[in-house]
């Protein structure tokens, strides 16, 4: 595939799907999932995307210290309206790795496996955390990005600008595209675990 290298170094998101089990989608519903993954959901990469697939990534891991996470069986809540900014794209990204879905979402069988509903969002903007519950437990974490430790190059505006204008030639358009993933994957790869950048807290 034609994706930059450090795709594959990025960390892993381990997840079992006791419906992917069932109906024999994936052998004991394991599902792995890789940042390659949200970029295909996405059709891009950037920080925002890599931001909430990190956020996903360390709500999973706090409220499933000890095992992959039971996918399909986590309540998202988003703290902004779906239209606000980047909330629509971050929460297709936890969509991807936690199951949970709008009202758009399958609805189950008997009760069981519905994804209906277990993402929400917020009807006006609540700050900037997300809201992960495990629905077995009630265990709950609330999950904060800040992406300002891992600034751009201050060079991207005017690149930027010359793209969006049609006055940039092939140099302009692979030093925009190069420095855009370069940030992507310092932010992956450099600030993954870094608390910074991504705060747990526990409810």
């Amino acid at each position: 595939m034609n994706f930059p290298d450090f795709y594959e170094l990025s960390p892993v998101v381990q997840t079992r799907d006791p419906f992917a089990a069932m109906l024999g989608a994936a052998r004991d519903g394991l599902l792995e999932y890789h940042y390659v993954d949200a970029v295909r959901l996405a059709g891009h990469s950037c920080p925002t995307v890599a931001g909430a697939y990190l956020i996903g990534r360390a709500a999973l891991r706090a409220l499933y210290p000890d095992e992959p996470a039971a996918r399909g069986s986590i309540a998202v809540h988003m703290p902004a309206p779906e239209n606000e900014g980047t909330t629509g794209v971050m929460a297709q990204v936890l969509t991807l790795l936690t199951g949970a879905a709008a009202d758009n979402g399958f609805h189950g069988i008997q009760g069981r496996f519905r994804r209906m509903g277990l993402l929400s969002f917020a009807d006006q903007r609540e700050g900037e955390a997300i809201l992960f519950k495990r629905l077995d437990t009630g265990a709950s974490v609330a999950v904060e990005l800040d992406v300002s430790l891992v600034p751009g190059d201050p060079a991207q505006s005017g690149r930027l600008a010359a793209i969006l204008q049609n006055r940039a030639d092939e140099i302009i358009r692979n030093a925009f595209a190069d420095a855009w993933q370069a940030r992507v994957r310092r932010l992956l790869l450099e600030f993954a675990d870094d608390p910074r950048v991504i705060r747990v807290t526990p409810l």
